[in-house]
């Protein structure tokens, strides 16, 4: 069964910076667009910054230029590196991916079980 493993979230202080990353296992497959989202308190989920397999990239408006998403294909892994963070960015970060099952020819989309990331001011 395909799952994606999160890992990097904790707590840094306003202007610091975090490395989240994101490991999908379990199965052959071929992942086509990869992505963060976030959560915060009382709101709904947003897309944070995806990234294609070709590599191009997407960022909410919030986050340009303060964070970067990439992607290993070799590792079946995404990462976003957050710098300049804000107390607005607090929030739990989820982990996205869209793939292609090999076995059983069908699309799927999977998600991270969510890593917490406080911003202290």
């Amino acid at each position: 069964q395909v799952q994606l493993v999160e890992s990097g979230g904790g707590l840094v202080q306003a202007g610091g910076s975090l490395r989240l990353s994101c490991a999908a296992s379990g199965g052959l497959f071929i992942i086509n667009t990869m992505g963060w989202y976030r959560q915060a308190p009382g709101k709904q989920r947003e897309l944070v910054a995806s990234i294609i397999r070709g590599g191009s990239t997407n960022y909410a408006d919030s986050v340009k230029g303060r964070f970067t998403i990439s992607r290993d294909n070799a590792k079946n892994t995404v990462y976003l590196q957050m710098n300049s963070l804000k107390p607005e960015d607090t929030a739990v970060y989820y982990c996205n991916a869209n793939l292609f099952v090999i076995i059983t020819k069908r699309d799927l989309e999977v998600w991270g079980q969510g890593t917490l990331v406080t911003v202290s001011s």
